[in-house]
């Protein structure tokens, strides 16, 4: 497939000049870049939120900004690349979850929840949020212990808050969002970034019916945006990087056709 050869070679190449955190890019103080104004083109988002204690654990960044603004800066420019999508690919907004700004924007990206805080009003726009049409990614979510993590036990009681009958689904590679763009048939070759073990995806879906729209993935037990925050510096191999991509690519265009 030719959009599978362009990812293949952008993944080197998509390296961004500017940056703080991840191990790949050039360290400066860390600076929350000014939001793009809306002007219906696709907009990258990712959610700020209060930091629990012990998640500033790297450089003394805030949990929620790790890998900021590279990572999808990089995976915006691959869409860019293998569609006619014409998103912004410099500018990322960060956004609270009781913002309304955010329901301007169809896909969120929420990283790093062990360490996600959340407050009623934050829930109940969250709650509001995902039943109007809005898909959440969760990625960057480490299992008990790795890097002090407290692991699954935090995000599943703040869901508990924004959605309280709701049920947490293991993900088969069957569903319609590997395959949305890329055809992706096996989980079992997702790549760790540092994680042991295998990657683990779950689904929250509408009415907790698997038939049924997916409003939420979530990637645990692996950090997939670590491969596009690194890509092009040589810590991983390119064609790890490109399943990353793969995953990346799927999640946005299931997120803006579901």
């Amino acid at each position: 497939m030719l959009a599978a050869a362009l990812v293949l070679s952008l993944a080197a190449a998509a390296y961004a000049q500017r940056g703080f955190g991840g191990f790949g890019g050039r360290w400066v103080p860390f600076k929350i870049e000014p939001n793009a104004q809306y002007d219906g083109r696709f907009t990258f988002v990712r959610v700020k939120y209060e930091t629990a204690p012990g998640g500033y654990w790297w450089r003394g960044l805030p949990s929620w900004a790790h890998g900021y603004p590279i990572a999808e800066q990089n995976l915006m420019r691959i869409m860019n690349e293998v569609s006619y999508l014409g998103a912004h690919d410099e500018t990322i907004n960060t956004l609270t979850l009781d913002d309304p700004e955010l329901f301007k924007y169809p896909v969120a990206y929420i990283i790093e929840v062990s360490w996600w805080t959340l407050t009623d009003r934050e829930a109940a726009a969250l709650r509001s949020y995902i039943e109007k049409g809005g898909f959440v990614i969760v990625d960057d979510f480490k299992q008990p212990g790795d890097f002090g993590s407290p692991g699954w036990e935090p995000f599943e009681a703040n869901m508990k808050r924004v959605l309280p009958n709701l049920r947490f689904y293991e993900m088969q590679p069957t569903h319609p969002i590997f395959h949305s763009f890329f055809e992706i048939d096996d989980l079992e070759i997702v790549p760790q970034a540092y994680n042991y073990g295998k990657p683990i995806f779950r689904g929250v879906y509408e009415d907790n019916d698997p038939n049924k729209r997916l409003q939420m993935i979530i990637n645990y037990n692996t950090d997939v945006s670590q491969f596009w925050e690194w890509s092009g510096t040589g810590f991983r191999p390119i064609d790890q990087t490109n399943e990353a991509y793969k995953l990346g690519v799927n999640y946005i265009v299931y997120g803006l056709t579901h």
